[in-house]
């Protein structure tokens, strides 16, 4: 069974490495920790990295990555993957030092072409996590639209060991996962669309007042909030939805309910309605996870 520590960071690709950096150092609150050619790491944690940004041709999300919650897992989960028919690659000694992390694997998920990672023992900073203007505590989930939704849904429920906090609609429409035994309500979500693509990222905010004076901070830098402030039902979170510099959506999230590993309620089937998304009935604006391509990465270029 896979056991997994947390949701350790994404890659995503940019149009303008320059100006999403500074947006995401400056504007979102993550750390810069250092660049090498076209590629920029920034933490939200002591890990060495909680988000990759490379320049690109087109604005998207190339990797997910989540951290196993003990080396030891490693070839047991990569034993496990193959059995699956997943083909996982283990990064070569080179490549993992150039990521700061332990073994590392890679696969590609077979429904929708998104690339995951499961890496152990990521490198510690020295100094703590010091977020600027806005303070943020963690990234906290990735979210999808997908054409495929039922399938998406076994898969991560069946074969990479995720447990599901809520379900929304008759036939169920939204679904909100957490990679067990991690406490927050959802590491990962997944909703009906007709496309497969990036819904949103998320970043925990602090407290209630970060996210209230984000609203001001983003407004007063001509940033475009998508969505909020508000209340979502499922999670009892407060959030808030903004667009980066190519135009994907990030939340900050703050408040989210956490399960324990043992002794966790049931899922909850809740109504599809405006007030399950939010409890102070706020709709999102048209630009609103409009864009976030899922960029599929060739693994036959991972040398082991």
């Amino acid at each position: 069974m896979i056991r997994y520590k947390k949701l350790g960071y994404v890659v995503l690709s940019v149009t303008d490495l320059n100006k999403s950096t500074d947006f995401y150092e400056n504007v979102v609150g993550m750390q810069f920790v250092e660049r090498e050619n076209e590629t920029v790491y920034l933490r939200s944690s002591r890990d060495h990295h909680n988000l990759i940004l490379e320049q690109g041709p087109e604005a998207g999300l190339k990797r997910v990555a989540f951290e196993l919650e003990k080396a030891s897992q490693f070839q047991g989960v990569f034993d496990y993957l193959t059995e699956q028919g997943l083909n996982p690659v283990e990064l070569s000694v080179k490549e993992t030092q150039s990521l700061a992390q332990g073994r590392t694997l890679r696969f590609k998920d077979p429904i929708i072409g998104v690339t995951y990672e499961f890496y152990v023992e990521m490198m510690q900073m020295g100094l703590p996590f010091v977020p600027k203007d806005a303070k943020i505590t963690r990234f906290l989930h990735v979210v999808y639209d997908t054409n495929r939704f039922d399938e998406l849904l076994d898969f991560y429920t069946n074969t990479l060991n995720f447990r599901i906090s809520d379900t929304s609609g008759r036939e169920t429409a939204w679904a909100w996962l957490r990679a067990f035994p991690t406490p927050y309500h959802h590491n990962l979500a997944i909703t009906k669309g007709p496309e497969n693509k990036l819904n949103h990222l998320a970043y925990q905010a602090e407290t209630i007042d970060d996210i209230g004076k984000q609203v001001n901070r983003l407004n007063d830098q001509n940033v475009p909030i998508l969505f909020g402030p508000g209340r979502h039902h499922p999670s009892g979170s407060i959030f808030l939805y903004f667009a980066d510099p190519d135009g994907l959506t990030l939340e900050y999230s703050q408040g989210m309910e956490e399960f324990p590993e043992e002794g966790a309620r049931e899922p909850r089937r809740l109504e599809p309605s405006k007030e399950t998304i939010d409890e102070w009935g706020g709709s999102p604006k048209p630009n609103f996870a409009k864009y976030g391509k899922i960029i599929e990465e060739d693994l036959a270029k991972v040398h082991n």
